[in-house]
């Protein structure tokens, strides 16, 4: 037992070189540290500052291109609504004429007058009818434009047949038409 012993006193003795390192791999140790980090500061650092502030551009790009386009969409849906305005306008317009001339007509004869009432009045709904129906087909084939302009000018790419279908048929369906439709009717 006296050698395990004396071993185990002379290891605590010497101390182990985890505790104690040498003063020579310390400096070789900051030395190979320093190198690698001028090499870095000099060689990759600046590369990757170069590709964020890269990428960091071209995000603000596309911001600055989604707002431009954003804000055209909104000035073009004000046109839009203001012509379908002028649309109603004219509308009430044509109904509005189209009693006055039965009211006319109806001072001339009773039975005369009924007739031409009845004959106004089915056309003054055919041409409200035809002309909310061409506004409609209008104002459809203006969004459906709008949207595949927008969408073609947000993705920087021509859009295919098939792709630009897609968007018309979701962009048509996103507007209720029958609230239109029906506002004009009545």
């Amino acid at each position: 037992m006296p050698t395990v012993l004396n071993t185990a006193v002379l290891a605590a003795s010497e101390g182990s070189f985890l505790i104690k390192p040498g003063i020579g791999l310390m400096i070789w140790t900051l030395v190979v540290f320093f190198v690698t980090f001028l090499l870095l500061k000099r060689i990759a650092f600046p590369a990757i500052s170069s590709a964020l502030d890269k990428r960091q551009k071209s995000i603000e790009d596309s911001i600055d291109t989604a707002e431009r386009t954003r804000e055209e969409a909104e000035e073009l849906l004000a046109e839009y609504r203001e012509r379908l305005k002028e649309a109603r306008a004219q509308a009430d317009e044509i109904v509005h004429r189209a009693r006055q001339a039965a009211e006319t007509h109806e001072t001339e004869g009773k039975q005369q007058g009924q007739e031409l009432i009845a004959d106004a009045q089915r056309r003054a709904e055919r041409e409200i009818a035809s002309a909310t129906e061409r506004a409609l087909s209008d104002l459809r084939r203006e969004v459906a434009d709008l949207t595949v302009t927008a969408t073609e000018k947000v993705t920087r790419r021509a859009l295919s047949e098939a792709d630009q279908r897609r968007l018309v048929d979701e962009a048509l369906a996103e507007l209720d038409f029958s609230e239109i439709s029906a506002g004009s009717a009545s």
